[in-house]
């Protein structure tokens, strides 16, 4: 049985290896990417899932959303994925175009279209997703579950409190934890775990050319350490393909909206502020090494464009 997603992304080069697992895994029905101002501005994180999408030869249609978050002013990420988002690869020129819908009104579409309910998967900022919820709120009762790379119940990698994605536009993460719909937390108590070993790095240009291709881009990630590179949107498919291997834990996350922790989501762990409810399992432990190892397979699984 196959798990029907929607992507919601800002490629990004993490975002690109997440698109590459979710076209290509069988157990995936990937029916809509739509993009999202983040990593960079959102021409060019269109342009990079349209790059993704045309590796492949997949027939996914690309929606572009939102070009600037609800009320904070926009900051990219420039600086760790590249001017472009994506460098290091030359890809094919001759890419498709996106819908002539908006995120939002494809979002909505393919939402109320499919005859199973929709996981979403956002792995940038989620303007989109507040949009949607905001605007259409029907889908809500077509949703199975949101899968949200973003967040950290300790430090940081944006500021010393706030994950990048919910910085980028945290009042948009606080109407998505609003939502009433049950939302895993993919955030950096993981991501920051399960590195992409400089072992593994090695070995991915062996492989194929899918292999190649997320080298080369990787290697430009400017987050980079002695021990590994963090592939943190990966993460959101690895969960969804391998719960058992991530421990997640259930508590309440508030999102700061203002002032110095702006963007950090603050989680209940005592479970003293809100009479024992919860609006999250929140991601707090992983197998780095079967993350790893599935990463590998994964690549070596892909036929070749």
């Amino acid at each position: 049985m196959t798990i029907k997603i929607v992507m919601d992304t800002d490629p990004g080069i993490d975002d690109a290896a997440a698109l590459t697992m979710a076209l290509n895994d069988p157990q995936i029905d990937l029916k809509l990417i739509t993009s999202v101002a983040g990593n960079v501005t959102v021409d060019k994180t269109t342009k990079n899932a349209l790059k993704i999408v045309r590796f492949f030869n997949k027939d996914v249609p690309v929606a572009a959303g939102a070009q600037q978050p609800l009320i904070k002013e926009f900051e990219d990420a420039a600086r760790i994925h590249g001017e472009s988002g994506m460098p290091g690869y030359d890809f094919p020129e001759d890419l498709g175009k996106p819908v002539a819908k908006t995120a939002v009104e494809a979002l909505r579409d393919t939402i109320l279209a499919s005859d199973e309910k929709i996981t979403l998967v956002p792995t940038g900022s989620y303007t989109n997703i507040a949009l949607l919820f905001s605007e259409y709120p029907e889908v809500k009762d077509h949703i199975d579950r949101i899968v949200a790379m973003g967040g950290s119940l300790g430090m940081g990698n944006m500021t010393s409190a706030a994950e990048f994605n919910v910085f980028t536009d945290p009042d948009a993460a606080k109407v998505m934890y609003q939502s009433g719909l049950p939302i895993t937390m993919v955030g950096l108590d993981i991501t920051m775990k399960a590195l992409l070993t400089p072992e593994s790095l090695q070995k991915l240009p062996t492989i194929n050319e899918t292999g190649r291709m997320l080298h080369d881009i990787i290697i430009h990630d400017g987050d980079n350490s002695a021990q590994g590179i963090a592939m943190h949107d990966v993460n959101t498919i690895f969960y969804l393909l391998h719960p058992e291997a991530i421990t997640t834990r259930p508590m309440w996350i508030d999102v700061i909206t203002d002032g110095p922790a702006i963007g950090e989501t603050v989680g209940d762990i005592r479970g003293a502020y809100h009479n024992g409810k919860t609006n999250a399992d929140v991601c707090v432990d992983i197998d780095a090494a079967a993350f790893n190892k599935w990463f590998l397979d994964e690549v070596a699984s892909i036929s070749q464009p």
